[in-house]
C-alpha cells in the first residue's frame, strides 16, 4: 500500500482535488503529497564554503565561528527567533576539550538564549547527518517542536592524527584491530577487493570537479553559501580580512592526464591518490527542521520532508562499502526503489569506494552529486552530511517538481548512513 501511494504521488501534483481522497484505489491520484500533520519537514539549510585545510580560506577561522555564522543566517533567513528551538544538535569530529564547550560558545555568539540546550555528537564522517536524525527523532517523539541540526570541523585546526587511549587487547581481534586501518589503506582495500581500477577512480574525480566546477560557474551554489568575513594570517604574519563565499577546492582545469600522474598516496603499488580522494577541509553547515504542524502554525516554508533513515555496519577495513547497504536499507523503509529517487548525494570519501557503491546499486551516474561531491568540494568530517543535505535540497528545489533525494556516506570503523528526503513541489 505504501508504494502504490508513492507511485500515485507521482502522478498527482500537491494540491490536487483528489488529494482529498485518503485511499490510492480509489482516485487517479493518491494521498502522498498532502502533509501529514507529523510530518518531520527540512524549513531552510544553508552552509559555508568549504576551505582547504591548513592552507585555505578558513585556515585561521575556529570551528565556533564557521559554525555561528550557519546557526545565525538561517534562522534569519526565515524569520525565527532562537527561543522556539526545542534543541540544537551539532555533529563534530575532531571534538577540541569535551565537545560541547566549542558547541555551547557558538550558540552563545549567535545571540541564542540560555535556555535553548546544544550538544555535539560524534559518527565520524556521518556525524552531521547524524544531527539531523538525532533532532528528527526528537521531533518525532514529542519533546520538541523545532530543532536545528548543524555539523562543523576545522581540520586546519585539528588533527586526526591520534587514536587516543585503546586496550592493548585490540590486536587480538581481528574486528578491533582492523578498526584503526588508516582511512587510505580502506580505499585500496575496496578497490583490490572489488576490481575497481585506477582508471575508473580517477575518471570518477574528472567528473567530480567538472560537475563542481560547473555548479560554482552558474551560481548554483550561492544560494547554499553563507558567506563569511574572517582573518586570514599570511606567512609573514600579517593579517588579512576576507570574505569567503566560494568554496576553495574545486580544480576546473582537472585532467585524466593529469590525474594520472599523481602517484599512489597510500601504498606504492596501490590506485588511490590525492587526485581521486577527497580533500581535508574547513566548513559548516546547519539545517533547521520541525514538526510539520509546527511549521505551519510558524508559517514557515517547508523545503522537504524527511521519508526514512538507515545507519549499518560494514567491515570496518572495508569501511567504504557503507552507503552500499545503507541506501537499500533506507529505500525499503521508504518504500522506494534506485528508479524512484531523482539524485543521490554519496560522499565521495575515495573514489574507489564512491565507483563500488555506485556500480553495486546500478545508480545511473547522472543521479550522483550533479553539483560535485567531496573530491572536488572538499570532505569537513563532521559537516559534510549537513553540508550533502543543503546542496541536495536545493537541487531538487531547482528542478521545479515533486522530487526524492538521497544522503549517504560511509563511516570510518565500518558503517554506512543514508537518509532519504522528499522534495514536495514548488
Amino acid at each position: 500500500m505504501h508504494r502504490l501511494r508513492i507511485i500515485s504521488g507521482h502522478l498527482c501534483p500537491p494540491g490536487s482535488s483528489t488529494d482529498q481522497n485518503p485511499d490510492p484505489r480509489l482516485s487517479d491520484c493518491g494521498s502522498a503529497a498532502r502533509g501529514d500533520p507529523e510530518d518531520v519537514v527540512v524549513v531552510h539549510g544553508l552552509r559555508t564554503a568549504v576551505g582547504k585545510a591548513k592552507r585555505g580560506s578558513f585556515k585561521d577561522t575556529t570551528p565556533d565561528e564557521l559554525l555561528s555564522a550557519v546557526m545565525t543566517a538561517v534562522l534569519k533567513d526565515v524569520g525565527l527567533t532562537p527561543d522556539k528551538l526545542g534543541d540544537v544538535c551539532v555533529g563534530n569530529v575532531l571534538q577540541p576539550g569535551a565537545g560541547a564547550l566549542m558547541a555551547r560558545v557558538a550558540h552563545f555568539l549567535s545571540g541564542f538564549p540560555e535556555s535553548v540546550p546544544v550538544y555535539t555528537v560524534n559518527r565520524q564522517c556521518s556525524s552531521g547527518l547524524q544531527a539531523l536524525l538525532n533532532i528528527a527523532g526528537a521531533v518525532r517523539s514529542g519533546s520538541i517542536n523545532l530543532g536545528l541540526a548543524c555539523g562543523v570541523e576545522s581540520m586546519s585546526l585539528r588533527s586526526i592524527g591520534n587514536p587516543g587511549d585503546l586496550s592493548s587487547r585490540l590486536t587480538d581481534n581481528d574486528k578491533a584491530r582492523d578498526c584503526i586501518i588508516p582511512m587510505g589503506i580502506t580505499s585500496e582495500n575496496v578497490a583490490e577487493r572489488f576490481g575497481i581500477s585506477r582508471e575508473k577512480q580517477d575518471a570518477f574525480a574528472v567528473s567530480s570537479q567538472q560537475k563542481a566546477a560547473r555548479a560554482q560557474d552558474l551560481g548554483l551554489f550561492h544560494q547554499e553559501i553563507v558567506p563569511v568575513t574572517t582573518k586570514i594570517t599570511e606567512d609573514d604574519g600579517n593579517e588579512r580580512v576576507v570574505t569567503v563565499s566560494k568554496d576553495d577546492g574545486i580544480r576546473a582545469g582537472t585532467t585524466l592526464e593529469g590525474l594520472s600522474r599523481l602517484r599512489p598516496a597510500f601504498k606504492p603499488d596501490g590506485s588511490t591518490t590525492a587526485g581521486n580522494s577527497s580533500q581535508v577541509s574547513d566548513g559548516a553547515a546547519a539545517v533547521l527542521i520541525g514538526r510539520r504542524s509546527a511549521v505551519d502554525a510558524l508559517g514557515l516554508p517547508v523545503l522537504g520532508v524527511l521519508r526514512a533513515s538507515a545507519v549499518v555496519g560494514v567491515p570496518p577495513d572495508v569501511m567504504g562499502i557503507g552507503p552500499a547497504v545503507a541506501i537499500p536499507a533506507a529505500l525499503d523503509q521508504a518504500g522506494l526503489t534506485v528508479d524512484d529517487v531523482d539524485v543521490f548525494e554519496i560522499n565521495e570519501a575515495f573514489a574507489s569506494q564512491a565507483v563500488y557503491c555506485v556500480e553495486k546499486l546500478g545508480i545511473p551516474m547522472e543521479k550522483v552529486n550533479p553539483n560535485g561531491g567531496a573530491i572536488a568540494l572538499g570532505h569537513p568530517l563532521g559537516c559534510t552530511g549537513a553540508r550533502q543535505v543543503v546542496t541536495l535540497l536545493n537541487e531538487l528545489r531547482r528542478r521545479g517538481r515533486r522530487a526524492y533525494g538521497v544522503v549517504s556516506m560511509c563511516i570510518g570503523t565500518g558503517m554506512g548512513a543514508a537518509a532519504v528526503f522528499e522534495y514536495p513541489g514548488p
